[in-house]
């Protein structure tokens, strides 16, 4: 499976904003972005000048960025958005928020998106009562999803449960932070997604 194995932190600067890839030290005054509030390179401190093309591509490369999904696979996914009814872009990001390992942290089992696919491979997480270790695999509504017992006092996971306190919880996941259980209650809407990316700008760049 291809994923990206470089700094992410690189990735944050390129699109000029905070993406929370490395979790709780994207929130101290350690985080690149803080220091180096440019692109990497040593072109980074040139002017930019965006046309409406760069515009629209950095859209879609934040969103590929943010849910840690490689081109290909992204742009599987917004094929199967587009052949969906209502409208394509809310469609992309319903897929991309229903992955189990963004379901994982969305539920406060995870500091980040990365670390929960960590767990998700390593065979950390149940699914219906089952291991499943495929990060990419899509939950319907109903489904269950948890930590395996002898997961659960895992410091990574302790930690992740104890900044969950103070975490916002989406609607469309009934999560139990106590047994470190969460249900698929509901699609989830617009609104319930804080992904900071306009979604008519990718919906544009792939209909060009």
């Amino acid at each position: 499976m291809a994923r990206y194995i470089g700094p992410v932190c690189k990735l944050c600067r390129r699109e000029g904003m905070k993406l929370y890839l490395k979790g709780p030290k994207c929130e101290t005054p350690k985080c690149p972005v803080e220091k180096r509030p440019f692109p990497p390179g040593q072109h980074g401190r040139g002017r930019r000048r965006d046309s409406e093309y760069q515009l629209r591509l950095r859209e879609k490369q934040k969103a590929r960025r943010i849910y840690g999904v490689m081109e290909r696979q992204f742009r599987s996914y917004y094929e199967s958005a587009a052949r969906q009814k209502g409208a394509t872009g809310t469609n992309l990001l319903r897929l991309l928020e229903r992955r189990v390992d963004n379901v994982v942290f969305r539920a406060g089992f995870a500091q980040s998106r990365d670390d929960a696919r960590q767990l998700v491979r390593h065979r950390h997480v149940l699914v219906n009562g089952k291991i499943l270790k495929t990060p990419s695999a899509m939950l319907r509504v109903g489904d269950v999803v948890s930590v395996k017992e002898k997961s659960k006092s895992a410091v990574r996971v302790l930690e992740a449960r104890e900044r969950a306190q103070s975490k916002t919880i989406p609607s469309w996941v009934s999560t139990n932070l106590g047994t470190l259980e969460a249900r698929i209650v509901g699609l989830p809407e617009r609104s319930d997604i804080d992904a900071p990316v306009k979604e008519s700008f990718i919906v544009e760049f792939y209909s060009r």
